[in-house]
């Protein structure tokens, strides 16, 4: 697992990530320029995908939409790693019906998010096992 110790260093290594998979990257930080506390930064391409770093060591990270809050920051890129390597899945329930995006992270642990179904876009419905 990385460890980002600031949000500088995760502003850092997202964009080695977009570089890594060839996605365009729109970095927002305050607008001072000093050292940033919290960034809000979006890559190109599908899936849509957001992250607003916070200065709390977490983050919150959108992928169509669907907002993943309270993932750690030595957790982003390996997060991003899996969404990008098609690796995070969507998740059907039958009963009760519903759907839950899943995340694989390293450590055999994964990140869980319910989805309501009003939201699947079609790249998460393509995402659906």
């Amino acid at each position: 697992m990385d460890h980002v110790p600031t949000t500088e260093a995760a502003v850092t290594a997202l964009r080695s990530l977009a570089g890594a998979y060839q996605r365009e990257i729109e970095v927002t930080t305050d607008p001072d320029g000093a050292l940033p506390h919290e960034a809000h930064v979006e890559f190109g391409g599908l899936p849509r995908v957001s992250v607003r770093l916070h200065p709390e060591d977490d983050a919150l990270i959108g992928v169509e939409g669907v907002e993943c809050p309270d993932i750690a920051r030595d957790d982003v890129p390996a997060f991003l790693r899996s969404v990008f390597d098609g690796l995070a899945y969507v998740r059907a329930r039958c009963f009760p019906p519903g759907y839950f995006r899943v995340v694989p992270l390293p450590g055999d642990r994964a990140h869980k998010e319910f989805i309501p179904m009003i939201v699947l876009t079609p790249w998460l419905s393509a995402q659906v096992r």
